[in-house]
């Protein structure tokens, strides 16, 4: 006898809404990595559900995000992408002095061209 598999249909509405969040944070995976310089190095972006930690990249240029990032604001969302696109452009996985310096400079650059002139 073949086991039946039951699984909770989701409505048409909550999966095209999980398909725009995926697609919105890749297009800004690709937008910050050409304003890091690595777009070239980056090969694969995939999205799925991790347990421990919200992304990884290897130094071939495969990035994994966490699925649930996709749901938090576009300030964690950014730091989570900014900080593993350091790591390929150093081409390493320490966390030293350069590392953070540039991760700082990265968002820090990023909230002073998006806070608006109040003029």
């Amino acid at each position: 006898m073949k086991a039946t598999v039951i699984t909770k249909a989701r409505p048409n509405a909550e999966l095209i809404s999980d398909a725009v969040n995926r697609d919105i944070l890749v297009a800004e995976v690709w937008a910050w990595a050409r304003r890091i310089g690595v777009e070239d190095r980056l090969r694969e972006i995939h999205v799925r559900p991790m347990k421990r930690k919200w992304a990884s990249v290897s130094t071939r240029g495969r990035l994994t995000l966490n699925a649930e990032l996709a749901s938090h604001s576009a300030d964690r969302r950014r730091e989570v992408i900014v900080h593993e696109l350091v790591h390929l452009k150093l081409n390493h996985g320490m966390h030293n002095k350069i590392f953070d310096a540039l991760v700082k400079a990265y968002l820090a650059q990023c909230r002073s061209e998006c806070v608006k002139d109040p003029k």
